[in-house]
């Protein structure tokens, strides 16, 4: 009797530990990428930051991430999850320790490049850990743990960031990540279980959804093209670095389409879904939109408003506090008005937020942006059931291809979203200060200018939204 009720004390304690590691490690990568954020304007000053190298610090992370996700994945099918979640806390750790380190703006790009690597290998192995390692009646509950945590990362990030840049210095921000990650592989290490066998690699080669060689050319065709958008602006586009990057990035380009990417099968099944493929679509027109205005906004409270790095991150408040606030009731207004209207109408509320926020940036004040800051939180949250339905629209055996598909999306919109919105802003104010035009003003006029870019973007996805989601009785075709 004592045996049976030790092993079951056991086995849960295993399981909980299980959902515990899997919390840590993504409250870690979503903090990480909210903080950051904030603490750019001293990391600028600090290390003397050149505005290209600037952007290539904001995007580093992301790009590496969106870049190794597809890799990742397959790699955590081929490899096991337990040895694919160790690997990226363990580089994520070190990485971040040496961010601390870091004297010169090449060495910080770098080591946040590393991060996003590891945040790669992390974020499918733990989804795969929630779907396969945890009984069915814990996996909802263990669903919502995760999002609990990522939840408070993206709320109480830009805060912390504020509070420890302010006070103790941007190597904080990094410093914090340490414990973290420790914490994370040893429990890990101590409750994920390793592979039950020696997984058939000629399987595994027959079912990835995505040739490794393909993989390769994509990751050489984002990185060529960020490269080109983010130093041809500042050097010019006829500089042979940036004429190389160009060339690799066609290169890759032809290797794709000759590698009829498009056309393998398991990809195939998984774009025809149009529930899938057009949340695919809204989830990179909402990155493009919001992730530059995001990281631009962070920029213009400090530099703009002369708020301190607390006052910044306390900004954001009603972004997320509307997000909380309204998410518990979003399941029943799906419900009631369905989920593409419900989608829809999300994306038209950021819109007109990102609008409002564009007004009210012109009166000088922070408490004048709250109106729009609310109105994207609110947006955001309604915008939800897009991506539940976009995922459970996937078949069972790509569920995790789909899963980090739809991340490398998301993370590549911030990539290019921050890129895009920079290069609008850059243009509209340089073109401000050749009319002779104040330096504030300028920059002001640049970043009204890339919200109102950023709003149309998002703006573009609400029909989208209605086209993807909606039923067959609401005008043919299934949404499957």
């Amino acid at each position: 009797m004592w045996k049976g009720v030790g092993f079951t004390v056991m086995r849960r304690l295993r399981l909980w530990s299980i959902i515990t590691a899997v919390m840590c490690c993504t409250f870690l990568t979503a903090l990480d990428n909210t903080a950051v954020n904030v603490a750019l304007p001293q990391i600028r000053a600090r290390l003397g930051l050149t505005e290209t190298d600037f952007k290539w610090v904001g995007t580093a992370y992301p790009l590496a991430l969106a870049g190794s996700l597809l890799g990742a994945g397959q790699l955590t099918d081929s490899k096991g999850r337990r040895w694919a979640l160790l690997t990226g806390v363990a580089v994520f750790t070190v990485s971040s320790a040496c961010c601390v380190l870091s004297t010169t703006g090449v060495m910080l790009v770098v080591f946040r490049g590393l991060q996003g690597i590891g945040a790669a290998f992390i974020l499918p192995a733990s989804l795969a850990l929630i779907a396969h390692d945890l009984p069915p009646r814990i996996r909802t509950a263990s669903f919502s743990a995760t999002t609990a945590a990522l939840g408070c990362a993206l709320a109480f990030g830009p805060v912390l960031s504020g509070v420890v840049t302010q006070h103790l210095g941007w190597e904080w921000i990094f410093l914090m990540n340490i414990p973290l990650g420790v914490s994370a592989f040893v429990v890990g290490a101590m409750a994920v279980p390793g592979p039950s066998g020696r997984p058939n690699r000629q399987v595994l080669r027959t079912a990835a959804p995505v040739p490794n060689r393909q993989i390769i050319l994509a990751c050489i065709f984002l990185a060529s093209l960020v490269y080109c958008l983010i130093q041809g602006p500042a050097h010019g586009f006829t500089r042979p670095p940036v004429v190389l990057c160009g060339v690799a990035a066609t290169a890759s380009v032809v290797g794709l389409c000759r590698g009829r990417l498009g056309r393998h099968p398991a990809l195939g099944q998984l774009l025809r879904e149009r529930a899938y493929s057009g949340g695919l679509v809204t989830q990179l027109l909402w990155g493009l939109g919001v992730s530059g205005v995001y990281f631009y906004t962070c920029q213009f409270l400090q530099s703009g408003l002369r708020l301190s790095p607390t006052q910044a991150g306390l900004a954001f408040t009603p972004v997320f506090s509307a997000l909380f606030l309204t998410a518990p009731f979003v399941t029943a207004v799906a419900r009631r008005w369905g989920e593409a209207r419900t989608s829809a109408t999300g994306l038209l509320l950021i819109t007109l937020g990102l609008l409002l926020v564009a007004l009210g940036s012109a009166h000088g004040g922070p408490a004048d942006l709250i109106p729009g800051l609310a109105a994207v939180g609110v947006g955001s949250s309604l915008a939800i059931p897009l991506t539940t339905r976009a995922l459970a629209s996937s078949p069972r055996h790509l569920s995790g291809f789909a899963a980090g598909l739809f991340a490398a999306t998301r993370e590549l919109s911030g990539v290019f979203g921050i890129v895009l919105v920079g290069a609008v802003v850059t243009f509209v104010r340089h073109l401000c200060l050749a009319q002779q035009v104040s330096r504030a003003e300028a920059s002001l006029a640049g970043y009204q200018a890339g919200l109102c870019i950023a709003a149309t973007l998002v703006g573009m996805g609400a029909p989208v939204a209605l086209w993807a989601l909606r039923h067959p009785h609401e005008g043919g075709g299934s949404a499957r």
